[in-house]
Parts: C-alpha cells; structure tokens; sequence
C-alpha cells in the first residue's frame, strides 16, 4: 500500500522544518544586501540566483552520496545522528547567544575582494553549511533503512522535495532581501535569529539523544 498524499506533505513540512531554520536565509539577506550593494540589480538577481543553484547542489549531492560516505568511512548511523546533533546544538547556541563579530579581519579581507558571492559566503557557509549538511546526512542514513525499495525510493523524492522548497523559500528571501531588511530592522532580525536558535537547540538535543540511544541498545 503506498504512503497517503497527507503523510506525503507531512514528511515533506518535516523535512523543510529541519532544514530551514539552520539555513535561516532572514540572518543572510542582510549580508546579501551588503555584500551585493555595489552590483545593478540585474548582478543581484544574478547572485540569488547562482547562491540558491549552489545550495540544492550541496544538499542534494550531501543526501544521494550521504550512504557512501558513511560506508567508506564505516560510520554508523548513531554517530551521525550525534555527530550532527552537536553540530547543530553548536549552531543554535551560535544563533541563541551571538558574537559581537562572526568574521575574522583576513575573511573580511577576502571577500571585500570578491566579485561573485554566490557560493562563498553565500551559499557555503550561510545557507548551506555544515549544520545543514549534517541534518541531510542524518537523513540520507534514516531513508537508507527503510524497506522495502519501494519506499526507499519514496524517501528520498520526499526529502529532495523538502530540500527544493527549503531553496525556494531561501530564493524568495534573498530576492526580497532588500525590502526585507528595511521593514524588519536589525533588531526584528536578531529576535527571529533568536529563536531559530531555540528551536535549533531543541533539534540537536533530539538529534543526539537519539544518537546515544542508538549506542546504548547497540
């Protein structure tokens, strides 16, 4: 019997909820907007465009090749899930309790020299880092259990289908991020950081209880 259209949607909303909070495009716009200040807006769109291609790479390419890294490396899937849980509780403390300068002075160096954007920093770190990569690979381990093939299958169109509309959403963010950031200021920005970073926190505490579980009945 094949899985409900409703089940379908509901896996897909879980996949964009574990996603979206870490790529947090509302925390890059207004590094967007500065970084693209100089360009027409013609380069602008130009920028969205190439920095959200890179980030469906990245994702996509982290959950189909995600199996054959954890079987190169012989890594289990407890370790995984607690490898990526820290990671993002390491992300969401980040989030939660900021630092008054996230670049050093050599990056910020390195990218006043740049003149596309699209994949460093844009794409690799901020939308798609290593937070984002961690809950893919936790992910790619989690549909490679299932059986029969069959739903195997079904498992990764549904998380390929979240991580599209995780890009979209990040698209739509970053091509507003202009208008966006003069109607929500600084600070509307920083109390929505804010509170990914809980929920963030929330998601890692899961990520890695689940990991420590699955060393326990090991």
């Amino acid at each position: 019997m094949g899985i409900p259209i409703v089940e379908l949607f509901e896996y897909i909303f879980l996949v964009v909820a574990g996603i979206l909070p870490i790529a947090n495009p509302f925390s890059t716009a207004p590094m967007f907007v500065s970084l693209t200040a100089k360009m027409k807006p013609a380069e602008q769109v130009a920028q969205a465009n190439r920095a959200c291609v890179y980030m469906a790479a990245i994702l996509i390419g982290a959950f189909f090749l995600g199996s054959v890294i954890l079987d190169f490396f012989s890594i289990t899937i407890p370790a995984i899930r607690l490898a990526g849980g820290l990671v993002i509780l390491y992300i969401g403390f980040g989030m939660l309790f900021p630092r008054d300068k996230e670049m050093s002075d050599e990056v910020e160096a390195d990218v006043a020299k740049q003149t596309d954007f699209a994949f460093t920093p844009l794409a690799m770190p901020m939308l798609s880092g290593p937070g984002s990569i961690a809950v893919v690979l936790g992910m790619s381990a989690k549909v490679a259990e299932v059986k029969p093939l069959l739903n195997q299958i079904l498992g990764g169109v549904v998380v390929t289908a979240g991580i599209l509309i995780t890009v979209l959403v990040c698209w739509l963010v970053l091509r507003g991020a202009r208008g966006i950031v003069k109607r929500m200021g600084a600070t509307r920005i920083d109390v929505m950081t804010k509170m990914l970073g809980f929920l963030l926190i929330t998601i890692g505490v899961q990520f890695a209880a689940a990991g420590v579980k699955g060393f326990i009945n090991a």
